[in-house]
């Protein structure tokens, strides 16, 4: 596979993740073996995207949840942490590497995209900057492996989308989410608190700073189990909490919407929740993980 096309290398390998193949699947093994497959088929997780040692056993709940012998297409998006961008867009590549194998983009759904006009295309530079998507790619490989040859991936990167556009993203991804041999992972921190994240915002009546952070998030996470896009963004209006895959949840709940209207019923569950540090000062920093998936009943 790795010999044709281009190939987006394994760029945050060797730090944000092992690059060695064997360590990387020991390790994915064992925060999958502590998660429970509850919610299986997923047709759509939310999972965080930071270095495995702060968030690989957060991820491994909502990757549990995904079944790959009905899994045929794995859609990933992923916000742009580097640059300014206000539409999606596609990776010029072909291939995806990761330590356990590489994975194919698949290119008849990309030029379905292309001709909405509603895409632009990354630079190679862009592509290999963004960490939303790549940390993705060895879960996504894990989760997949039984049908390893049998599956493509659909990696979009989210720009800062006004709520008209995740409205029309909502739309257009809704067909593609309503096929149940395609599977959506949403790429998403949580909260980014501290002063290097300017975000400081605390409610002393939730106790320690900490304990702030967790009930703004579970607030939020409340939200988005209840599948209602205005309110998820009324949210974040009030609140300005720092949640770096907003505009992908957005156009998320924003697909569920459209295809509860032709009632088709899903569901959206939590499970696991986690920060990697306890703030307690204001000179404190912390960001939070949380994964979850969307089943249909």
């Amino acid at each position: 596979m790795s010999n044709r096309g281009n190939c987006r290398d394994a760029k945050h390998a060797g730090a944000w993740y092992s690059a060695s193949g064997a360590q990387l699947n020991a390790q994915l093994e064992g925060w999958l073996s502590h998660a429970h497959s509850s919610f299986r088929p997923a047709r759509a997780i939310i999972a965080p995207h930071a270095g495995y040692t702060y968030c690989g056993a957060c991820a491994a709940h909502a990757y549990k949840q995904v079944d790959p012998t009905v899994t045929r297409r794995v859609f990933i998006l992923g916000p742009s942490h580097h640059v300014a961008l206000s539409r999606c867009a596609l990776s010029p590549a072909e291939i995806y590497k990761t330590p356990l194998y590489d994975l194919r983009i698949d290119q008849k759904v990309y030029a379905e995209l292309g001709k909405t006009g509603m895409f632009d295309r990354m630079t190679q530079k862009t592509d290999l900057d963004e960490h939303s998507i790549e940390m993705h790619l060895p879960y996504t490989a894990k989760a997949m492996e039984s049908r390893r040859d049998d599956f493509t991936i659909v990696p979009v990167l989210v720009g800062a989308l006004s709520e008209s556009k995740e409205q029309e993203y909502g739309r257009l991804f809704s067909k593609y989410l309503a096929d149940p041999t395609n599977l959506f992972v949403i790429s998403s921190d949580f909260c980014h608190w501290g002063q290097r994240f300017n975000y400081t915002y605390y409610d002393e009546a939730q106790g320690e700073i900490h304990r702030s952070i967790e009930h703004l998030d579970k607030t939020g996470m409340r939200i988005i189990e209840s599948l209602d896009p205005m309110r998820f963004t009324n949210y974040l209006k009030k609140y300005r909490n720092t949640i770096c895959g907003r505009h992908p949840i957005g156009v998320l709940l924003n697909a569920v919407a459209e295809l509860r209207k032709i009632d088709i019923d899903m569901s959206f569950t939590f499970l696991n929740y986690a920060q990697s540090s306890e703030c307690r000062t204001m000179d404190d920093s912390s960001v939070s993980y949380a994964a979850g998936a969307l089943i249909v009943h």
